[in-house]
């Protein structure tokens, strides 16, 4: 066990932003020796404990974040990757959203750490050397942490896990991260993670026919958009409504609207609450990633894919329309978000088993790479029967923190069950809120998104 660093207070000193990272990417190398500007003291945002002190910032490459500290630091630092992402420049008022939901961990003693990320849209590596970077910022100017926990919330959890391998091993003279967080995670890759949105896409526009419609421009849908074509989450929401009336209750739908829900939620399988959510990403994220990310080409295909659950799956099967991935764009975009499973140091999970934003089964992939990858052994995940997929619950959250702060510590690898046993004596404190079952095991992702063709 490591013992706490004497800590230093809210110091200005202009020093490096961040530590030598010597074998890290190329803008965190000139990062590393440049001196990163000073944050400044701020209010705390509400729901902060009395006496806690906060900082806010911009980071030399665009990135705003926030900064909290309470006054009875315990030494860790729990640096946190948000969800989304948003598709919209950085605005500093995300990170304070940020810290207000995850005021708990301040609460329980922990300083709090979260950057907007430099750029909006689906750039994950770019997200983690932006996660990094804060890292140096705090060391810089608030304290040396004795433990630093690296956090991933939903499609953060991707930028967690690629942060853990881009950075972990690789950083010079010091361990950046000693444990790993993972929680509601978007945690298949890229390259299999979104593959569902597509069927979405292709099965809405087969029982639909109004995204694009007739009398538009045609497009592949596997681009989401095609480039420079002007979309917003509001228009598709209306084309959603005209077809399948999810803006009125069931009762005021005809009998084609609730046929065509029910083809959607039985061939998806999502609730028809999250259609629209899934087909806004499907179209202004894919959007993103093809227009920004890979050339123009798309790296999502549904050759093969053999959809099931609609009242004429072959006729379903015959006319749906079918893309190939590009193989160039499948690699590039793979590359930047699919997780290795070569992580060095703990990591510790949880889904809710009812998530329809991040498939429960997106877990049982995610373990698969792990252990594919050597690093099964530094895995532990856990499931909850309650929760959303945006936030679970206080206890469970102070839960994971303690129990993965005392593997890290003392070696002492959780158990599921031990998890469970030991989150109401968190209740006391955080409020009611567990509701682990540690039984649970995921099915594998392939029983709820159909195979497909993919390339070499």
């Amino acid at each position: 066990m490591r013992h706490a660093l004497p800590l230093s207070g809210w110091t200005l000193a202009a020093l490096l932003g961040l530590t030598g990272c010597g074998s890290g990417p190329a803008g965190l190398r000139e990062a590393a020796t440049s001196v990163e500007p000073a944050p400044r003291a701020v209010t705390c945002p509400p729901g902060l404990p009395a006496g806690a002190s906060c900082l806010s910032g911009r980071d030399s490459q665009g990135a705003y974040y926030m900064i909290a500290r309470p006054a009875d630091w315990n030494g860790v630092l729990v640096l946190h990757a948000h969800g989304g992402p948003l598709l919209s420049a950085p605005a500093p008022q995300r990170a304070v959203e940020d810290l207000e939901r995850w005021a708990v961990m301040v609460k329980a003693g922990y300083a709090w750490a979260g950057s907007t990320f430099r750029q909006g849209g689906v750039a994950v590596r770019a997200a983690a050397e932006d996660t990094e970077r804060l890292r140096g910022i705090f060391r810089s100017h608030v304290g040396q942490p004795r433990r630093t926990i690296l956090h991933g919330q939903s499609w953060g959890a991707g930028v967690a896990a690629k942060a853990a391998e881009m950075f972990t091993a690789q950083t010079v003279g010091e361990q950046p991260y000693d444990g790993v967080l993972l929680t509601s995670g978007v945690l298949g890759g890229g390259s299999h993670a979104y593959d569902f949105r597509l069927d979405l896409r292709v099965v809405y526009q087969y029982l639909c026919n109004n995204h694009p419609r007739p009398n538009e421009p045609q497009y592949a849908l596997n681009l989401g958009l095609p480039a420079g074509v002007h979309m917003t989450s509001a228009d598709i929401a209306g084309r959603a409504n005209e077809c399948l009336a999810l803006n009125k209750p069931a009762a005021a739908r005809s009998a084609e609207q609730r046929a065509r829900i029910d083809t959607i939620t039985r061939v998806i399988k999502i609730p028809e609450s999250s259609i629209i959510s899934h087909l806004t990403w499907g179209t202004l994220h894919f959007q993103d990633i093809t227009s920004k990310r890979t050339g123009g080409a798309s790296p999502f295909g549904n050759m093969g894919a053999a959809y099931a659950g609609s009242g004429d799956d072959a006729a379903l099967n015959t006319d749906v329309l079918r893309y190939r991935a590009d193989p160039a764009a499948y690699r590039q975009f793979a590359y930047d978000t699919d997780p290795t499973g070569r992580i060095p140091v703990p990591v510790l999970s949880t889904k809710w088993i009812s998530d329809p934003t991040a498939f429960v089964e997106l877990d049982a992939r995610f373990r698969s790479i792990m252990e594919q990858g050597g690093s099964g052994e530094r895995l532990v995940q856990t499931f909850t029967t309650r929760g959303t997929h945006s936030y679970i619950s206080d206890a469970t959250y102070t839960t994971l923190m303690t129990a993965l702060l005392h593997w890290v510590e003392a070696g002492a690898k959780p158990t599921p069950a031990g998890i469970a046993a030991a989150c109401p004596a968190f209740e006391a404190r955080h409020g009611a809120g567990c509701s682990f079952d540690p039984g649970y095991q995921p099915a594998p992702l392939q029983t709820r998104v159909p195979w497909r063709e993919r390339p070499e």
